[in-house]
């Protein structure tokens, strides 16, 4: 997860993909009441799986909407929302400031959908058994003076610093260059892998530092501590060949097709109001990725459950 992502879990690859049914204005008829299909875009992290499968079965079963799940990660989803191939993307970590700026502020073809509920941090971590032993390390000026510890047959005898899948929002090649760290940026391909990483690395107790974030299910099972890094501040991460800042620490929003959002439709109405929280979330996301679960079964599983959360949103008739 774009924590600011460009993040931004291949379990979260679980897309529901098919042929796009588009009518001229945009992927659905908003008409007041009611839509022929709803179109979401949903980037590659569990988190945003969890996201569409509840909306999806809400909206099935409370609305009789179809929704379509389509994979695509921001700046892909942006450009969707902008041209009408898509309705909504649930899950924005400000990962892409340049096509938010271009079409939500400048063409306005693109809103807010109001905050998803859920806060979104981005940070270097390492496990908390290894920090508890060097609590140095927890600051990135004394990084060095551990780098032997971290090192792997993949870092070429520097510290082994484990990137995050390349599609998230990242600067940490910026960091590690300007901060003058004697370590190398390896990247983990997919959130799946990463995760399992970590797993073994956890299991067998031994040291990592690695790009994480929250909301993250597996923070359930493991115990990492930041390593403080200078305090972001706006564009500070621009260009990353520069970057010496931090991450921002975001409330997540939702953004939607302006057309579809202001066309009084059942459908838009009820993502507006979709908003739960982090612990929500992390609960499916787990089911889906730490249980093998399906999306739609982990959606029904936590709907059963928690119906005094999302009767809120379904539209008052």
């Amino acid at each position: 997860m774009i924590l600011t992502r460009t993040h931004k879990i291949a379990f979260a690859g679980v897309g529901i993909v098919g042929a796009l049914s588009l009518t001229a204005c945009g992927a659905a008829d908003t008409s007041a009441g009611g839509s022929d299909k709803v179109v979401l875009a949903e980037p590659s992290w569990v988190g945003a799986t969890a996201n569409a499968a509840v909306v999806k079965k809400l909206m099935e079963d409370e609305l009789d909407v179809k929704v379509e799940a389509k994979q695509m990660d921001e700046p892909v989803a942006f450009d969707a929302l902008n041209s009408g191939k898509a309705d909504a993307i649930l899950e924005d970590w400000h990962g892409v400031p340049k096509k938010e700026k271009k079409y939500v502020d400048e063409k306005k073809t693109v809103v807010s959908g109001g905050d998803l509920g859920v806060v979104g941090h981005i940070g270097w971590f390492v496990p908390k058994y290894y920090a508890d032993k060097n609590p140095e390390v927890t600051d990135v000026k004394n990084l060095n003076k551990f780098a032997d510890d971290f090192k792997t047959p993949e870092s070429g005898g520097k510290g082994h610093f484990m990137g995050a899948a390349p599609s998230y929002s990242q600067h940490d090649k910026g960091l590690i260059k300007n901060h003058k760290l004697n370590f190398k940026h390896v990247p983990t391909g997919t959130e799946a892998a990463h995760l399992k990483e970590i797993q073994r690395l956890y299991k067998a107790k031994k040291p990592f530092l690695t790009y994480w974030w929250e909301p993250q299910w597996m923070n359930n099972e493991i115990d990492m501590v930041e390593v403080k890094l200078p305090k972001h501040t706006p564009g500070c991460e621009v260009p990353e060949e520069k970057a010496t800042c931090g991450y921002e620490t975001n409330q997540l929003e939702k953004f939607l097709n302006r057309e579809f959002a202001e066309g009084g439709s059942d459908a838009a109405k009820f993502l507006k109001k979709f908003k739960w929280t982090t612990n929500d979330q992390n609960e499916v996301a787990k089911m889906i990725a730490g249980e093998g679960m399906k999306p739609e079964q982990a959606a029904e599983k936590w709907i059963k459950a928690n119906k005094s959360t999302w009767e809120k949103w379904i539209p008052k008739k």
